[in-house]
């Protein structure tokens, strides 16, 4: 074994593993191991723990690092583990120097203050490893405040990557063969406030797609509906190279949740704009974010919810059942019972399962445009997944839906 990145969390860290990885390789370490972590919830940072253990277990001789969210929020939790031989930050994590190390390296966490940092730098990857796609990360950290998140003390204040440098990568991953582009960050909505001029997400996407034409797929990550700007609202009506797939952070249907949770939009805000979308792009499928059993949450509240996923037409849905943070005013509100929060999440979690299926069902003899993935697997512009097999990974390929099995639908050349 040389260097082994294992990944937890956001799509944000699946970029930055392959940052990480090339320092790594560059540096010419060996016999390591490194757990790029997340901190979203109790059960992550859990899970994380847990298979540094296993790791040290099956690898009694490896270096094990840890770094990202979880590593930059609790520093001395990791460097406390006799399984850990070095804590790096989420700074730290994207600069190379931080993985040339030596013998005579003995400190054990390296983390700084991230509130400290104001600009986000552009890394060139040359290859996702495993992956047919590429992540390219515009943006990090968040200004806002929502009172369930503990994530702007792991990622800092918000700050933009230039669009130049945005495009540059762009134009590098495309000419070494990729075909999709997924726009990352932690609040990408809010991309370019930093920077001079204030560029928009939309303007960034306009620039993205007239100086990379080569580019056939550009996918956006997580948004927040309240900051999408006109520029995007265009592209979406104009542009079939931006695909037709919205994942939105909404975290509930009931209004007074909502506010209790410093969200900045409202019931209606929600499903007004996914009405908007749908009326500039009729084939535009939506994922959302979601919370189950968010403090003084009840029965009647978390009705609102469900009724939210029909009414905005929602049909992927990440849930999760809230987990207490300690730092954030939420974790100080009177808590819904973990076993309430646990069953309301399975509910969700069954009624998005139903949402898919439907959607699924309504694909079936469509002709649809496949990035095909490895293992024969792919997926279309609305993200729906594809058993393409016979097919050669790696491109985008003109297919004919014809049935469902199981959780995928089966693809053919017409």
């Amino acid at each position: 074994m040389t260097v082994d990145v294992r990944t937890f969390g956001c799509r944000l860290n699946v970029y930055e593993s392959e940052v990480i990885r090339e320092h790594a390789q560059a540096a010419a370490l060996t016999n390591t191991i490194i757990f790029n972590t997340c901190a979203v919830t109790k059960e992550a940072e859990r899970q994380a723990r847990q298979a540094i253990r296993k790791a040290r277990r099956e690898n009694p001789q490896a270096r094990i690092i840890v770094t990202g969210c979880s590593a930059q929020i609790h520093p001395d939790t990791y460097a406390a583990m006799d399984e850990v031989n070095l804590v790096i930050g989420n700074d730290e994590k994207m600069k190379a120097q931080s993985y040339q190390l030596t013998t005579a390296d003995t400190e054990k966490a390296r983390v700084n203050d991230i509130m400290s940092v104001t600009e986000t730098a552009a890394h060139l990857v040359s290859a996702f490893d495993g992956h047919t796609r590429a992540f390219i990360q515009v943006q990090n950290g968040c200004n806002h405040r929502c009172t369930f998140c503990i994530i702007p003390f792991g990622r800092g204040n918000s700050r933009s990557v230039p669009v130049a440098e945005v495009v540059r990568q762009i134009q590098h991953v495309v000419a070494m063969g990729t075909k999709e582009v997924v726009i990352t960050g932690v609040d990408v909505s809010s991309y370019g406030e930093d920077l001079p001029g204030r560029p928009t997400l939309g303007q960034l996407c306009r620039r993205i797609l007239a100086q990379v034409p080569a580019l056939p797929r550009l996918r956006l990550s997580s948004i927040d509906a309240v900051e999408v700007d006109d520029d995007l609202y265009r592209l979406l009506a104009e542009e079939p190279r931006l695909m037709p797939h919205l994942h939105v952070s909404l975290q509930a249907g009931d209004d007074l949740i909502l506010k209790r949770m410093k969200r900045r939009h409202t019931r209606r805000d929600a499903i007004a704009f996914c009405d908007k979308v749908r009326q500039l792009r009729p084939d535009v499928v939506f994922g959302a974010d979601i919370i189950a059993g968010f403090p003084t949450e009840t029965d009647a509240m978390f009705s609102q919810t469900e009724k939210l996923i029909e009414e905005a037409g929602l049909t992927y849905l990440h849930v999760f059942p809230y987990s207490e943070r300690e730092g954030t005013p939420a974790a100080r509100m009177p808590q819904v019972e973990p076993a309430v929060r646990k069953e309301r999440a399975a509910r969700l979690r069954a009624i998005g399962d139903a949402q898919e299926r439907k959607f699924y069902q309504q694909c079936i003899g469509k002709h649809v445009q496949v990035l095909v993935e490895q293992d024969g697997m792919g997926r279309t512009e609305q993200f729906a997944p594809v058993r393409c097999e016979s097919v050669a990974a790696g491109g985008v390929v003109a297919m004919q839906l014809q049935a469902l099995q199981g959780q995928h639908l089966v693809g053919v050349i017409p």
